[in-house]
């Protein structure tokens, strides 16, 4: 791949990472806010929070991931 398609694409997944990690902010923030509905057991919009903020993180840890592999192409070639 060339250098300025992997930077294209290395800048893209930064910004990708930035919006996850934007997004899992206000989730953590709707959850804090259903915690505060009363009995957590049943509280839908906690336990959606809690699925939520769940999967955002485990696609935040797949665009680090990603963008580390980028980056290390970048050292590879240097």
């Amino acid at each position: 791949m060339d250098s300025k398609l992997r930077q294209e694409k290395l800048k893209m997944w930064k910004d990708n990472l930035k919006q996850l990690e934007e997004q899992l902010g206000g989730i953590l923030i709707k959850k804090g806010q259903a915690a505060q509905e009363g009995d957590l057991s049943e509280n839908a919009a906690y336990t959606m929070a809690i699925e939520d903020a769940d999967t955002t993180r485990v696609r935040i840890e797949e665009v680090k991931k990603i963008i580390k592999g980028l980056e290390g192409e970048d050292k590879g070639k240097a």
